[in-house]
């Protein structure tokens, strides 16, 4: 079951390639922002729960699809790139096993433990 999500989670990576594809900027854009969310991990040097917070929010997937959905509307290429890297970065992350996190630490995730 693991290799068929983490198959699934690929294929939503690449789908954020092409959504990136179809937009007006160089592709260095993409390997700078694509690490770019994970920055939220700084809520972690608060406390396990605001850390969690912080990161679950820039790694869902439903601001990912808000961001795109705004930059579609609004014809805006600025949100479907801020879209493409969250839903990107967050695909890619839970291909690899790390999921949204719980409370308890960063290690415990909707995926399982990571490490183990």
């Amino acid at each position: 079951m693991k290799a068929l999500l983490a198959l699934e989670e690929t294929s939503m990576f690449l789908f954020s390639i092409l959504i990136f594809s179809t937009l007006p900027y160089a592709w260095w854009w993409f390997l700078v922002l694509i690490l770019a969310p994970d920055i939220s991990m700084v809520g972690y040097l608060v406390n396990p729960k605001n850390g969690a917070i912080v990161y679950n929010f820039f790694h869902h997937k439903a601001l990912a699809i808000f961001c795109m959905a705004v930059g579609f509307y609004l014809r805006n290429d600025a949100w479907i790139l801020v879209g493409a890297i969250l839903f990107g970065h967050s695909s890619l992350d839970r291909s690899m096993g790390y999921g949204l996190k719980y409370f308890s630490g960063f290690k415990h995730t909707h995926l399982g433990e990571i490490g183990k």
